[in-house]
């Protein structure tokens, strides 16, 4: 019997110091969903974060370090300004996004202590890349990826080397500009957030 589900999409931060065998989302750790924070120094230049810098290690306060530092983990391979659930998505190629605040500025909207400065969405220098198809994580679902159920309903990214704590039981074949579009042997509708064929098709392992 062919399960047909659309999942609603899994945001998965993946932090640069942790490996693939933590967690479904490459490392994200026991909740599998989050964000890293960065935090940028008031002494900062006009950019913190920009396109083509990179930050150091590190699961809080990260830093901005130059890129042939021995420190550097990953690099900004997009940056936007303003909360990122308002602003463009990140590239396929995320490993992570990085939301970046400033702490105690002078006008803070909500009171809590820091104001929203902008994301930058990053790529680890080296491997694991658990954006890339297949790597069981990233902010994003992409054809190629395996996927796990994780509740009635809901399925969540896992690696499709099985190296994750889930096995994989759905790879994304192909992506459609809608259902109907979908091959015969479609077992999973998956919602794709990136690129121009928002239906994802996915058949059982």
């Amino acid at each position: 019997m062919h399960i047909r589900r659309l999942w609603a999409g899994v945001v998965c931060a993946v932090l640069v110091s942790c490996g693939p065998a933590s967690g479904d989302a490459g490392g994200a750790g026991p909740s599998e969903v989050g964000e890293a924070p960065a935090t940028a120094p008031a002494a900062h230049g006009p950019l913190f974060l920009g396109p083509g810098d990179c930050s150091g290690r590190g699961r809080t306060d990260v830093r901005e370090v130059p890129c042939t530092s021995e420190k550097a983990a990953a690099r900004v391979i997009a940056r936007h300004d303003g909360r990122r659930r308002d602003g463009p998505a990140c590239p396929a190629a995320t490993d992570f996004v990085l939301h970046i605040s400033e702490h105690r500025p002078e006008f803070d909207e909500d009171g809590d202590g820091s104001v929203p400065r902008g994301y930058a969405c990053m790529r680890n220098l080296e491997p694991p890349h658990p954006g890339d198809p297949g790597g069981g994580g990233g902010p994003h679902t992409v054809v190629g990826d395996c996927l796990h159920t994780s509740g009635k309903g809901q399925v969540k990214e896992t690696p499709c080397d099985g190296s994750g704590a889930h096995r994989p039981e759905f790879r994304v074949e192909s992506a459609v500009d809608e259902r109907s579009r979908c091959p015969g042997s479609t077992d999973l509708f998956v919602e794709l957030p990136v690129g121009d064929a928002p239906v994802g098709c996915a058949r059982r392992l």
